[in-house]
């Protein structure tokens, strides 16, 4: 499939596509050293950032791949459905993160995507976004480290719950969202925890009891405080320590 050429500004603009050039987050999403012929054939992939509301879907697991999605704004969760039925939270997703690569393998979403807050997400047409990665080395090289770095994260997903204790593995989930945050230029110390405490739970793999039972007994040991989803880390070499 021909990548299309780049389109005139007003035409951009009308179909609400980002410009990626002057995006806040695009040492996040853009491979360093594109080249500017690169870049506008990108852009003009991007076929628009879609507004995500609150609790709404971006896609469903079964849908049919056709897209993969990048975080402009706001956070979003993903879900599986377990063999006995009941659903698990698989995934959180910040600005500047990628959504969707596990359709690669089969063309088809093996999860659903939900948002968190009111959203925004660009879509990103897969064929036109490989043929473009087969032409430019630096594309390529980005798209294989986004995969990577899903890897890594669910990876480190399955250790957390398979070996940590209940409150390691808080401390871990506290630390790798504060970790993410401060990559994105934001303060790691204090930021607002979208997913419920039933999320968290179901994401680690314990219960919403002990979830806030956990989150309870560091605010009183002075490791963090809370303000209903607004979370400061107030100690940080301590709560590493637990």
């Amino acid at each position: 499939m021909l990548i299309p050429a780049a389109r005139p500004a007003s035409y951009r603009a009308s179909r609400n596509v980002p410009d990626c050039s002057s995006c806040a987050l695009g040492h996040l999403c853009m491979p360093n050293g594109l080249a500017p012929a690169a870049l506008s054939r990108l852009e003009a992939v991007i076929h628009t950032a879609r507004p995500v509301k609150r609790g709404e879907t971006v896609f469903r697991a079964g849908d049919v791949f056709h897209n993969l999605y990048a975080v402009r704004s706001g956070s979003l969760k993903t879900v599986s459905t377990r063999a006995d039925g009941r659903e698990q939270v698989t995934g959180l997703h910040l600005a500047g993160e990628a959504l969707g690569l596990d359709g690669i393998s089969d063309d088809t979403h093996p999860s659903t995507a939900i948002a968190l807050e009111d959203s925004s997400v660009c879509v990103i047409p897969y064929r036109p976004l490989a043929s473009l990665c087969a032409e430019a080395d630096t594309m390529q090289r980005r798209m294989h480290k986004l995969m990577s770095e899903q890897i890594v994260r669910e990876t480190a997903q399955a250790m957390r719950i398979g070996a940590l204790t209940v409150d390691e593995r808080i401390v871990s989930f506290l630390l790798d969202v504060s970790s993410r945050y401060r990559k994105r230029g934001y303060s790691p110390a204090e930021f607002n925890l979208r997913m419920t405490r039933e999320d968290i739970g179901s994401y680690l793999g314990m219960t919403l009891e002990t979830v806030s039972r956990t989150l309870s007994k560091f605010r009183k040991r002075g490791l963090i405080e809370m303000q209903g989803r607004a979370v400061r880390i107030v100690d940080f070499d301590e709560l590493q320590r637990v």
